[in-house]
């Protein structure tokens, strides 16, 4: 069973940056991947950003290339999301997803086994 606990959302200005994190708790292994996902209202949810622990290979949504860093800390079992040059467009809830299966980074929801409780990250324009 692993737990997932979110941090860093808020409400910032477009242009501007926050930078989520996410640590895991209890039993992990070192297959492991970990991504993130948000969801506006009325919205499907959509893939942002993954990364395995061997080897951190990342993948990332069209999106946010070039915008959203994804990286890892394996002492620390935690994931974070660097958001920089934020729109508006990416006002949702952040959510940190962990799979077991994680040789390579995956953009599909299903594929994940563990859920966060989510962070808000709202832009104003």
């Amino acid at each position: 069973q692993v737990q997932l606990v979110e941090s860093g959302g808020g409400l910032v200005q477009a242009g501007g940056s926050l930078r989520l994190s996410c640590a895991a708790s209890g039993r992990t292994f070192s297959s492991q991947s970990m991504g993130w996902f948000r969801q506006a209202p009325g919205k499907e949810r959509e893939f942002v950003a993954g990364i395995a622990w061997s080897g951190s290979r990342t993948l990332y949504a069209d999106s946010v290339k070039g915008r959203f860093t994804i990286s890892r800390d394996n002492a620390k079992n935690a994931v974070y999301l660097q958001m920089n040059t934020l729109k508006p467009e990416d006002t949702a809830v952040y959510y940190c997803a962990y799979r077991f299966n994680g040789l390579a980074p995956s953009g599909v929801g299903s594929t994940y086994d563990y859920w966060g409780q989510g962070t808000q990250v709202t832009v104003s324009s």
